[in-house]
């Protein structure tokens, strides 16, 4: 047969060595000839980069050039047009939705469309490589494969009508079905104008198929791009040799279309006579990649391949510590690109390190031209839509709700702009402060106080709080109207409208705004929608686009996919995060057919995708000059270098006889200097040195001259807390995320007690004052604590030891009465000017006129030695007592002081301490306030804490970690 598939050798440019032979070919051809030919290319880029070559070529006819996919758009008559892909997958969504209600434990977790979209891929597989249901059937899975295979393949014969031949094809199977139809036309009348494909390496079946009939047309060609010149025939014949093909070797697809065209490695022409820009790399690369069972050939044929100096000079390999310092020394790399006035392209399918080198480019403003743009996902609009889905049918806290409104979009539409941003900023301080973990309206307009701008605010953001529930599952279309209401007021604000707001503008807003109107297009054959499964719906749409930004880029500095690489050259090539699992990326898991069940129908091999990628690899690292990177750690774990890398590595370190060891230090030192060159960059020309431990001195006016009991154990244990908050006043935040934390429980725990304690009657019941706390206790918690899962907990908590509790309480009644609870009180010190304040949890006066008090803890008390020595607020209470502090009760003698425990098992402990302790404690107390009321000591930063794991609210503002506790406290007198 004739010579009609050719094939260019790996790092050629190829867009324009495409047209350079095109030209050649019709040079003495009239023009009109070189219009007849039908030029199918395999992506949107390389059409927009041969016709830039064909400009810069010079003026002429042009071809009719398309995309291969565009074959399946071709009308037909006897195949109707493809039915919308979304539609299609919606419709996949409602089978998938009736199969998770039989089987929940069919892939627990995954979103109901992301299952759908799944589904969706392997059916547009089978069309495309002419797998029919029937073939699935053959299966032997009863005794082979587990239950879980066996489920799935049951539901994939639910869909077979999508087969049928009256059935309405989706977009991959009327592009096979068009391709079957253009075969059987082209028997009988072969078209008349030339043919050509270019730029496709057929990993799809309907595209190796539409190949192979082209490839047997008299005026039909097809052109590879990076084809391996240098591979034997040996090689090549391995590749199908075993039980199971080699579908991850680089050359693979083009060894699967041979047997397709009844040709062999040989019969392949070069297009042009255009030279591989580095042919000794080629080779060595070649060789590095050779399938595992041909590897023992390469201490054979390495030493064919010459010095490898040559070979390597002008490669660099930067092995760096992390993510970040590959990024920046990547971002050296192109910047010395930029300067010596070179293209430079950074190739790698990880998106992270092409946004970390993005960001380090920005310092020198130099914007690339990032081929793959954004993702929608993580555009302004397209965050705010997912955000408000994510958020339907749940009551919004503090977090959530402060994410929404200071969303770039929020109130863009509302002349109010200006105050909705500072009305979100003072609200946030007032619901940190305050509360409630779930704002409502009552809060707000108690917030907005008596200013109508305010009020006004206010009620809108309770509007839209009230949007968000509830949200129960409905009919599609009713969904997505109900979501696009939500965030149009959110985007509009107080007055405004959505159309002037930011939503729908830009290139992002366009997308978004397009994505949801063929949304609500298909929205009616959509079923039905609950909140989980509609965010999981709009968080799939949006991740499977893409977003350029219509900037001013840098022309020289690009940022390229991995399939845009075989389309794009640049005199510098980078190959950017060759690690496992991201260089090759890790194929997805399929949740329908396993890699058997795959291989005995004839599917795709997960090994597929990995060839692919090893194809793109091979195809930029023939570039004139390269750098190869990776990270030897990422933000979890050490990584694995990417499998090439570790082939090319291991292959020149063992050539010795040919300089391989040498070349490869070499092609290290180089990249060793780029990082030593990024660690230079970022390091400070001056050192500051660390803060040591510090003991501010305050003047004597500005030290406190009042503080509660609670307090002196703070003193005690951290005085720098005491500074910091009793002195400059400086207050702790509460979290964005409010929870039930231990401070919240003690706080309800003893509200608790206080009003069992209150509201005693006379004659009650041990059962009687059982049921009374626990019914004391629901109300509380029902009223105090919106998380229903701790309120079940902690009144189970208290109702295990409410008998305990009640017991308890019943003999201190036949001892005596409490007076004093949670009341506050006072004692000065007049001849040291300071004031004391306690609000004792519980004081009883016992039948003898005694005092006895008492502690409530929610957690486990304090020891003997630790009250001694450090938390002194019940000694110092009895020693107020004593003093007549509490005008209820007067001067009394102590008689107890008694720790009772709401947790546990309801324990209490008396705390043994006599009038003379109590009296010694409080002198020492006295001496404790006099020295720090002198202004020559000073408040030590975490001075005695329990232990050292114990944080403190203000560790940041005495930058602790800078020093250590056993460094000295430098002190230093302040204003």
């Amino acid at each position: 047969m004739p010579a009609n598939v050719f094939a260019l050798p790996c790092g050629v440019d190829f867009p324009r060595a495409l047209v350079a032979g095109l030209i050649e070919r019709f040079r003495d051809a009239p023009p009109e000839d070189l219009a007849r030919v039908r030029l199918y290319l395999g992506s949107g880029r390389m059409v927009r980069r041969v016709r830039e070559a064909f400009d810069a070529a010079g003026a002429r006819l042009l071809p009719r050039i398309g995309l291969i996919s565009d074959i399946g758009r071709l009308p037909i008559d006897d195949i109707p047009p493809a039915v919308s892909s979304l539609g299609r997958r919606l419709e996949l969504a409602q089978l998938v939705a009736g199969l998770i209600r039989r089987l929940p434990q069919f892939e627990p977790g995954a979103g109901t469309f992301r299952l759908a979209d799944s589904l969706a891929d392997l059916l547009a597989e089978m069309q495309e490589e002419g797998v029919t249901p029937e073939t699935l059937e053959t299966l032997d899975i009863a005794e082979t494969h587990a239950e879980h295979w066996q489920a799935s393949l049951q539901f994939i014969r639910i869909v077979a009508r999508y087969f049928e031949d009256d059935a309405a094809p989706d977009t991959s199977g009327r592009q096979r079905r068009v391709v079957e139809a253009l075969i059987r036309l082209w028997q009988d009348a072969p078209p008349r104008d030339p043919i050509i494909i270019a730029g496709s390496t057929g990993s799809r079946g309907a595209t190796a198929l539409f190949m192979q009939a082209v490839a047997g047309l008299p005026n039909g060609a097809i052109v590879w791009p990076g084809y391996d010149f240098e591979m034997p025939d040996f090689a090549w014949d391995s590749l199908t040799a075993g039980r199971v093909p080699i579908e991850d070797h680089p050359q693979y697809r083009f060894c699967a279309l041979f047997k397709r065209l009844g040709i062999g490695p040989g019969d392949v022409e070069r297009w042009t006579a255009t030279p591989a820009p580095a042919p000794e790399r080629n080779r060595l690369v070649s060789l590095a990649l050779r399938p595992a069972p041909v590897t023992d050939q390469w201490m054979r044929e390495g030493a064919g391949l010459g010095p490898l100096g040559p070979a390597a000079e002008r490669m660099t390999l930067i092995e760096a510590p992390d993510e970040r310092a590959e990024a920046l020394a990547l971002a050296l790399v192109l910047r010395r690109a930029v300067e010596e006035g070179r293209s430079a392209a950074l190739v790698t399918p990880n998106r992270t390190v092409t946004r970390r080198v993005a960001a380090a480019l920005d310092r020198w403003g130099i914007l690339p031209d990032d081929s793959a743009g954004q993702p929608l996902s993580l555009t302004a609009s397209g965050r705010f839509l997912r955000l408000v889905a994510r958020m339907r049918g749940r009551a919004l806290m503090i977090a959530p709700l402060l994410i929404l409104l200071k969303h770039p979009v929020a109130a863009t539409g509302s002349a109010m702009r200006g105050d909705h941003l500072l009305f979100t900023r003072e609200l946030e301080l007032y619901l940190r402060r305050r509360g409630p973990a779930f704002p409502d309206r009552v809060a707000l307009l108690k917030w907005a106080g008596d200013e109508e701008p305010r009020i006004r605010w206010a009620e809108w953001v309770a509007t839209v709080i009230a949007g968000f529930l509830p949200a129960p599952e409905a009919d599609l279309p009713e969904v997505i109207a109900a979501h696009l209401a939500l965030a149009s007021d959110l985007a509009a604000g107080p007055g405004g409208t959505a159309a002037a707001s930011g939503l729908w503008q830009h290139e992002a807003g366009e997308t978004c705004a397009a994505i949801m109107a063929e949304l609500t297009t298909e929205a009616p054959a959509g079923g039905r929608y609950g909140p989980a499964d509609y965010a999981d719906l709009i968080d799939t749409l949006f991740q499977g686009e893409q977003v350029r930004h219509s900037q001013a880029v840098h022309p020289g500095v690009l940022i390229l996919g991995t399939l845009e690489a075989r389309v794009q050259t640049a005199d510098l090539v980078i190959l950017a995060g060759l690690n496992e699992g991201s260089w090759p990326e890790a194929p997805d898991p399929d949740p329908w057919l396993s890699r058997q069940m795959r291989l005995a129908a004839g599917l795709l091999l997960p090994e597929r995708q990995i060839g692919l990628s090893a194809h793109d690899f091979q195809q930029a690292i023939g570039a004139p000059e390269v750098v190869l990177s990776r990270a030897r750690r990422d933000a979890s774990a050490e990584t694995v270098p990417s499998r090439w890398l570790n082939r090319l590595t291991n292959l020149m370190g063992g050539l010795g006889p040919t300089g391989g060891p040498e070349a490869l230090a070499g092609m290290r030192r180089r990249g060793t200097d780029w990082l030593r060159m990024a660690r230079a960059f970022e390091t400070p020309t001056e050192r500051i040195a660390p803060a040591t431990r510090p003991s501010p001195r305050p003047p004597e006016a500005a030290r406190p001259r009042e503080l509660p009991v609670t307090a002196i154990r703070t003193l005690i244990r951290d005085p720098y807390a005491v500074y910091a908050g009793r002195i400059l006043r400086l207050k702790p935040l509460n979290p964005l995320s409010p929870e039930p934390d231990p401070r919240l429980r003690g706080e309800v725990l003893h509200l608790i007690v206080q009003r069992f304690v209150e509201r005693r009657p006379l004659d009650e019941t041990l059962d009687e004052a059982e049921d009374r706390l626990l019914l004391i206790a629901e109300e509380i918690l029902t009223d105090q604590i919106p998380w229903p899962s701790a309120q079940v907990l902690w009144l189970a908590r208290i109702r295990r030891i409410a008998r305990t509790l009640v017991e308890a309480e019943q003999a201190r009644r036949d001892e005596g009465d409490p007076v004093i609870v949670e009341t506050k009180a006072g004692i000065e010190l007049p001849d040291i000017g300071f004031r004391l304040t306690a609000k004792p949890d519980r004081i009883d006066v016992l039948r003898d006129g005694r005092a006895h008090l008492f502690d409530y803890k929610s957690g486990k008390p304090p020891s003997d030695k630790e009250v001694l020595a450090f938390d002194k607020q019940l000694p110092l209470e009895a020693a107020m007592v004593a003093r007549g502090a509490f005008a209820a009760i007067g001067p009394r003698e102590v008689a107890a002081m008694t720790y009772i425990r709401l947790g546990g098992d309801g324990e209490t402990r008396d705390l043994k301490m006599g009038p003379d302790e109590i009296e010694a404690t409080w002198q020492r107390f006295r001496a404790l306030v006099a020295r720090y009321l002198r202004p020559e000591t000073g408040y030590t930063a975490r001075r005695a804490m329990q232990t050292t794991t114990i944080a403190s609210d203000y560790d940041h503002l005495s930058r602790f970690g800078e020093w250590q506790i056993s460094d000295p406290a430098k002190g230093e007198d302040v204003e």
